[in-house]
């Protein structure tokens, strides 16, 4: 039984020798994938909430370049709208900076009130992280 656990860890270890001493050395910006850095841009009225991609290492299709707060005329890069209402911590205020993933699984179930804030025309459903990318 105890020779399992070796010949487990040797078997799914695919990748390099160097790579799997230290996995960091092969890791960009994003440290994990599809994990990212953003920041709170604009907290809108009824959860209409504008965040700003702040990692460098990222899909550019997923957000908006440029995008203008027509309530506010402040132009704003590389942001979407937040489509994960239900799950988006309260601690969070404008201009502060979390980690996050995309999650795209966890159904949306909650009340949410229909006043119009704007945001940009692309969102995404993300998960907060408690910290750093690992």
């Amino acid at each position: 039984m105890k020779f399992l656990l070796p010949i487990a860890y040797l078997t799914l270890c695919v990748c390099s020798k160097e790579a799997c001493k230290n996995p960091k050395s092969s890791r960009s910006d994003n440290a994990d994938v599809g994990c990212f850095k953003g920041r709170l841009e604009v907290k809108g009225g009824c959860m209409n909430y504008t965040i700003g991609m702040i990692s460098k290492n990222f899909d550019t299709s997923m957000v908006v370049a440029k995008w203008t707060d027509e309530a506010t005329g402040k132009s704003y890069t590389n942001v979407f709208a937040l489509k994960s209402r239900c799950n988006f911590p309260d601690t969070i205020k404008e201009g502060d900076e979390f980690y996050f993933k995309i999650d795209s699984t966890t159904v949306q179930n909650c009340p949410v009130c229909l006043m119009y804030y704007p945001v940009p025309p692309k969102g995404l459903s993300i998960k907060v992280l408690p910290g750093p990318c690992q």
